[in-house]
């Protein structure tokens, strides 16, 4: 990823504990957020096996000691940096329940940040990327997708799960229910987007969009008339 494509709000995330390891001094949450947007920054713009930990170490500004200390292997650190571009867009949060929000509404904050996140430079940037790298490694493929569209796809069960046990929804199969959300919300602009045939969707645009398949999800899955 080139720096025109880096967001600002990556590089003004803040952890929100200090990470610690064993007996050891607690560790650096501004170093470990360099060292992630510098992982961000060279996987996208170099791929996964032209990028070292090295490069990422002096992209960073850190020691190679430093970037281990953080994250044991150049895996470990793929798969939080994809976790880490997830979050920001779609944290867990999204997915806990709020007594003050309905289903409609729990269902349209969840989609309006999936749009946002799928159709993201970055995400269209890596998508491409892994794309291109099909079939020549099964362990990133797994790594991506247990950190990004799995761990989205489980919060999405979750709340159907609620809203099942609410009387709001009828939901048999919640996990096949989060899947035809998430391609409902993908539609035909995100392939049109991954091809360069098409630009991003306008604020209002999006908008529209989330609320005609919300829609026509609570349709599917409406509960039996009382």
């Amino acid at each position: 990823m080139n720096s025109k494509l880096a967001s600002p709000v990556f590089k003004n995330m803040s952890e929100k504990k200090l990470q610690t390891s064993g007996l050891g001094r607690p560790k650096d949450p501004a170093k470990r957020q360099a060292i992630l947007n510098a992982a961000q920054t060279l996987f996208l713009r170099n791929g996964y096996e032209g990028t070292s930990m090295d490069a990422i170490a002096g992209e960073a500004g850190v020691s190679k000691l430093t970037v281990y200390s953080h994250f044991n292997d150049k895996e470990t650190l793929y798969g939080a940096s994809i976790r880490y571009v997830c979050e920001m867009q779609m944290p867990q949060l999204l997915f806990d329940h709020s007594a003050e929000l309905n289903i409609r509404r729990r269902l349209h904050r969840i989609g309006d940040a999936f749009c946002t996140l799928i159709n993201s430079r970055e995400s269209l940037a890596l998508h491409r990327l892994l794309v291109s790298m099909a079939g020549q490694d099964m362990k990133l493929a797994q790594l991506f997708y247990e950190a990004g569209p799995q761990r989205i796809c489980d919060g999405m069960v979750q709340v159907l799960q609620r809203a099942q046990a609410a009387g709001e929804m009828q939901v048999a199969d919640p996990l096949s229910a989060a899947r035809h959300f998430f391609c409902l919300l993908k539609g035909d602009h995100n392939f049109r987007l991954l091809i360069g045939y098409d630009q991003a969707l306008s604020a209002a645009d999006r908008q529209q969009h989330v609320d005609e398949v919300v829609e026509i999800f609570l349709r599917i899955y409406a509960p039996p008339p009382a």
